[in-house]
């Protein structure tokens, strides 16, 4: 798939079929994710790759919009080190993971992570120090939904010099 499909085809998928996804998939979106802009090119960003069934259903069931965490086959939860440009950093290795899962045929749904209630327990469910920030969690799987959804046309939201 290109590049411009997969931006203009991606959608969020909150049902998944029970296919396992293949290690070396889930390493190729972390590895794209790796690769997202920082600034200053910091990198920040530390991942944490779940696949166990019981630990899926604990972070779902934490979460107030992450439900389907626990029907998916995988997790991917995004988290950077305290520093200025955390959000946008983890943001934007976020958005790869999304759209290189569905390169992968891989549906995604971004779950957030900052500044929710439930961002202790994600970091002691997965072990990870306080001195990182939770950005997102992103249950992946293969869909059991197509997800599509109508988005505003181009008109709606584009201005030219001024608004």
């Amino acid at each position: 798939m290109d590049a411009i499909t997969c931006l203009k085809t991606r959608r969020s998928v909150r049902q998944y079929d029970d296919r396992p996804i293949p290690r070396e998939t889930l390493e190729d979106i972390v590895d794209c994710a790796r690769l997202a802009p920082s600034a200053t090119n910091r990198q920040p960003w530390t991942f944490v790759v779940v696949t166990d069934r019981e630990m899926l259903t604990g972070l779902a069931d934490i979460t107030d919009y992450g439900k389907h965490i626990a029907s998916a086959a995988a997790c991917i939860v995004v988290f950077c080190e305290d520093v200025t440009f955390y959000v946008e950093d983890g943001s934007a290795a976020t958005t790869n993971i999304l759209h290189a899962a569905w390169a992968h045929g891989i549906g995604s749904c971004w779950v957030s992570g900052d500044k929710r209630p439930y961002v202790d327990e994600v970091r002691d469910i997965l072990g990870v120090p306080e001195s990182y920030r939770l950005v997102s969690l992103n249950p992946l799987g293969y869909p059991a939904e197509d997800g599509a959804k109508k988005k505003r046309e181009l008109d709606d939201v584009i201005h030219w010099e001024r608004f």
